[in-house]
């Protein structure tokens, strides 16, 4: 039980910080609260002409497809950096070239 101190204890602090977190807008939020006056529409109220669903829809593809990449790239430089000191000038110069 002793090597899995410290893991339990991280995982208590964790949830311990993400309960509060969750817990602080609800506390805040009962005691701020919005004018109502202040939340009425206008007659400055314009249209738009295209439905930003759509265009949010293809940059979070996007940006997604960009993320897989790099963190796999990301993910490669680990071992290449850990063992840059055993290969020389060859497997820095060939690792170069990969990327």
């Amino acid at each position: 039980m002793s090597e899995f101190a410290p893991i339990l204890i991280y995982l208590g602090f964790s949830l311990l910080v993400s309960l509060i977190l969750v817990g602080l807008p609800f506390l805040f939020s009962s005691i701020v609260r919005p004018i109502q006056k202040n939340c009425r529409l206008t007659n400055v109220v314009s249209i738009p002409s295209v439905m930003p669903e759509v265009v949010s829809i293809y940059d979070f593809i996007w940006f997604s497809i960009l993320f897989i990449i790099f963190d796999l790239e990301v993910t490669f430089f680990f071992p290449w950096a850990i063992s840059l000191n055993k290969i020389d000038l060859f497997g820095f110069w060939s690792m170069m070239a990969f990327y």
